[in-house]
């Protein structure tokens, strides 16, 4: 069997999903620097060759705006982002209801869909949730790695700190508040408390749209086995993250089998049906920051979503079916935004 040729031919008649991309923070930080057309100049060719239908952008605001201009840069990413598409002449499309999700994969069309990394633009102002999503914001991380009104982040690594909290009263509200909406609801970067206080305050399937298996890397950033479990239990996905650092890609060691390692780990451990594409690439946004002076971040385990055809092809080396494949590539999920647009 030719793995790679049927890797390209998978990538190319499926769904494919990446559930984390910096996309709108680098628009907006690209275009301040004069720069325009971003995703046709920089990401279009190579989200065709890796076959991508969907790609979720996340709303990430750095800590030197907050708390005062989080709201403000939260909405120039969304406006960047907005007048970017519009260069695409029709190829990618931001995608706000269900029938745009459809019609994009039907028609091959690349899809947007906004999300919040951090509830840190609306503050302790529950309303704002209802204007991002007017706006076309479809998902909610709840965190960063760090505190707001809503929750408790996680750290990339051990660091001193007081008592860690789960959900604060106003994040109980906020979660009620983002089902009620069905807006989804995205655990990465959330701390194991607030981990589980989800699963007691919400009922509906939720996703961690780009964490890696805590048994494999002992980090933070990612899932033990019960968290896993508890989130295949609800029906919901789990995207693995490519970055280097929280896959625990070392010195030397090939990234790719590293990732179908957790791939692996947690289809053998919940079962496919629960497991997806998250990469969070960094490198292109680091690259895009105001200083405009740093060198190239070698963060990311693959040089761009073109190469996301060499994790299936490893997938499938390792004996993983074809249908097993099509879910983890896109088709999980591709269901759990059928399942939350309206």
């Amino acid at each position: 069997m030719d793995y790679r040729e049927a890797a390209i031919n998978l990538h190319k008649n499926n769904i494919v999903v990446d559930t984390h991309l910096d996309l709108a923070g680098e628009i907006y930080n690209r275009y301040l620097a004069g720069e325009k057309e971003v995703i046709k100049n920089r990401y279009l060719e190579n989200l065709k060759k890796g076959g991508f239908n969907i790609v979720v952008s996340s709303l990430f605001i750095d800590d030197v705006f907050l708390p005062e201009m989080g709201l403000r840069v939260a909405l120039g990413q969304i406006s960047a982002l907005m007048e970017d598409v519009e260069t695409c002449n029709g190829e990618v499309v931001l995608i706000k209801t269900k029938d745009q999700l459809q019609t994009v994969v039907k028609e091959n069309k690349i899809g947007i869909i906004l999300s919040f990394e951090g509830l840190d633009p609306i503050g302790n102002d529950i309303k704002l949730l209802k204007i991002f999503y007017e706006l076309g914001v479809r998902a909610a991380g709840l965190v960063w790695s760090r505190r707001n009104y809503v929750a408790d982040g996680c750290s990339f690594s051990p660091v001193e700190e007081g008592q860690r909290g789960g959900l604060t009263k106003f994040g109980v509200k906020a979660v009620r508040k983002m089902e009620e909406m069905n807006m989804l609801i995205d655990v990465s970067h959330l701390n194991d408390e607030g981990f589980w206080d989800i699963m007691k305050f919400t009922n509906r399937p939720f996703i961690a749209s780009h964490s890696d298996v805590r048994n494999i890397h002992d980090r933070m950033r990612n899932l033990t086995d019960e968290q896993i479990k508890a989130i295949a239990e609800r029906n919901g996905v789990i995207g693995i993250n490519a970055y280097k650092n929280i896959a625990g890609v070392k010195e030397g060691e090939d990234p790719i089998k590293k990732l179908a390692d957790h791939v692996e780990y947690m289809a053998n451990l919940v079962g496919p049906s629960h497991v997806g594409f998250g990469f969070d690439l960094c490198n292109s946004y680091y690259e895009s920051e105001l200083k405009f002076k740093f060198e190239p971040h070698n963060s990311d385990s693959l040089d761009s979503h073109a190469d996301a055809v060499l994790i299936t092809e490893e997938l499938l080396r390792r004996g993983m079916s074809e249908e097993d494949v099509k879910l983890i590539i896109g088709g999980n999920f591709y269901r759990i935004f059928n399942e939350i647009l309206q």
